[in-house]
C-alpha cells in the first residue's frame, strides 16, 4: 500500500489532467482527491474531459466540473459526444482526442479509469491514457456499479469529513438525471469512501482508492 500524500513532502504537482468516460465518472472517482488538491496545491491548472455526455447530461457535466474546480488556477474543461457503450468500435475517432491532448501542457498527474474496469468505455479510456501518457504520473480510479469489480487498489488519498460531504453534495446536486437510479444514492457513495478508510486507516474514517501500476521515486 502506498500513502499518497499532498503535505510538505508532496511531489511538485502543477497541472492535473482529469479524464472520464460519462459524465459524472471523474466526481465519482477522484472528486474528493481533485478538491482536497485545490485546497491544498496553490497555484494548480486542471484539464477536465468527458468522453462521453450530450444533451442535458453535458450540461450537467460542465456544471459539475465547474463547481469542483471553483478554487483552480486555470481550468479547461472539454466535453465530448461519443455514444456511450460504443468506445470499442470507435477507439480511432477517440484516440485522435488524446492525441489533441499532447499538444496541451504536460500534466504533473493524471487521473483515469481503472485498467480492470468491466465497463468497456472505461477500459478503453485507461489503454489509451497508457498508451498517451508513457512518462506521467497516472492515478486509476474506481467506479461503484453493478458489475461488482471492484478491485485491490494500492494507493489512498485520505479525506476530510469537510470534503467528504462536499464531494456527495456536488454529485447528489449536480447531477439530476442520475437521481432515478437506485444507486445514485448519498449511503452508496459514503460507504464506498469508509470501505477504503478503514483499508487506510485513515483519521476520518474515509478515503478515496487509486490503482498505482507503475511509479519512478526519485
Amino acid at each position: 500500500m502506498i500513502k499518497f500524500g499532498f503535505g510538505q513532502a508532496r511531489p511538485t504537482i502543477a497541472h492535473v489532467l482529469c479524464l472520464g468516460a460519462h459524465a459524472d465518472d471523474i466526481e465519482i472517482g477522484c472528486g474528493g482527491t481533485m478538491l482536497t488538491l485545490l485546497d491544498t496545491v496553490k497555484p494548480l491548472s486542471v484539464t477536465w474531459v468527458v468522453f462521453s455526455a450530450a444533451g442535458p447530461r453535458a450540461e450537467e457535466a460542465r456544471r459539475a466540473a465547474g463547481s469542483c474546480l471553483a478554487a483552480a488556477a486555470t481550468r479547461e474543461v472539454v466535453v465530448h459526444d461519443f455514444r456511450d457503450g460504443f468506445f470499442p468500435h470507435t477507439g480511432a475517432a477517440i484516440k485522435e482526442k488524446f492525441e489533441e491532448l499532447k499538444t496541451r501542457p504536460s500534466p504533473d498527474l493524471v487521473f483515469t479509469h481503472y485498467r480492470h474496469d468491466l465497463h468497456q468505455d472505461h477500459r478503453v479510456l485507461s489503454e489509451l491514457t497508457r498508451n498517451t501518457f508513457r512518462d506521467h504520473a497516472i492515478l486509476e480510479y474506481e467506479i461503484p456499479k453493478y458489475d461488482g469489480d471492484l478491485g485491490r487498489p494500492n494507493v489512498f488519498v485520505p479525506l476530510e469529513s469537510s470534503v467528504v460531504q462536499r464531494k456527495v453534495d456536488l454529485l447528489l446536486s449536480s447531477f439530476p438525471s442520475q437521481s432515478g437510479k437506485r444507486w445514485f444514492t448519498d449511503d452508496l457513495f459514503r460507504a464506498h469512501l469508509r470501505l477504503r478508510g478503514m483499508e487506510c486507516n485513515s483519521p476520518s474514517n474515509h478515503a478515496e482508492a487509486f490503482h498505482g501500476h507503475k511509479l519512478v521515486l526519485g
